[in-house]
């Protein structure tokens, strides 16, 4: 069955906005977004790492993969494969082997509203997966799907070229519009929020958290 192919490619933005994510809590991000975005019902099944990148979407019928084998083949650095399985868990999407390729092709990670297996594989290894379940059986081969769509992963839209930032607390993700102006908020509540830490040290807090 037909696989449709929106773009093969998705736009990146700069690099050191990129990057400034990269020591951006999940948490404090979605604070600065009203609350309101990121995946619901995902989960790390990496060893550890951060994940950062620019979305590079899928979506497919439920317990088949066919379409993400063709985005692996368009895949490159600074790519996160974000893949709406329908929140299907009776058959995994991706592997041992498909993670390999991720990892050859330099994409960042993956992101899964579905199932896994080989999950011993992604445990010893630091390449980003958040996925929604682990289970044996594999998936068929067969279509139909599209790549560089907007998905939906866990409730939460995806469109490609979004930024995903991925940590132990979960998966956001946001327009890269607008991202420069997100980042330094979210710098600044960091900055806050150390402060608050260090009055806590020292002995001198005053319940500012619980009013800001």
């Amino acid at each position: 069955m037909t696989i449709t192919i929106a773009a093969s490619s998705v736009p990146k933005p700069p690099a050191d906005i990129i990057e400034g994510f990269r020591h951006a809590p999940t948490s404090v991000i979605s604070d600065n977004l009203a609350r309101l975005p990121g995946a619901v019902g995902l989960r790390p099944y990496h060893r550890g790492g951060k994940l950062v990148g620019t979305a590079f979407t899928v979506r497919t019928r439920p317990g088949d993969n066919l379409a993400i084998h063709r985005a692996l083949e368009l895949v490159g650095p600074g790519d996160v494969i974000v893949v709406d399985g329908g929140g299907d868990e009776t058959r995994a999407l991706v592997g041992e082997i498909m993670k390999n390729i991720a990892q050859w092709r330099k994409a960042e990670g993956y992101v899964i509203d579905g199932a896994i297996r080989d999950v011993a594989a992604f445990a010893a290894d630091d390449f980003p997966c958040y996925a929604r379940a682990v289970i044996h059986r594999g998936p068929y081969k067969n279509g139909p799907g599209e790549i560089n769509v907007p998905v939906t992963v866990g409730g939460s839209v995806i469109s490609p070229g979004d930024i995903v930032v991925g940590d132990e607390d979960g998966v956001v993700s946001f327009p890269a519009a607008g991202a420069a102006a997100l980042l330094d908020a979210v710098r600044a509540q960091v900055a806050r929020e150390e402060e608050t830490m260090k009055a806590i040290r020292e002995g001198r807090y005053q319940g500012s958290y619980g009013k800001a």
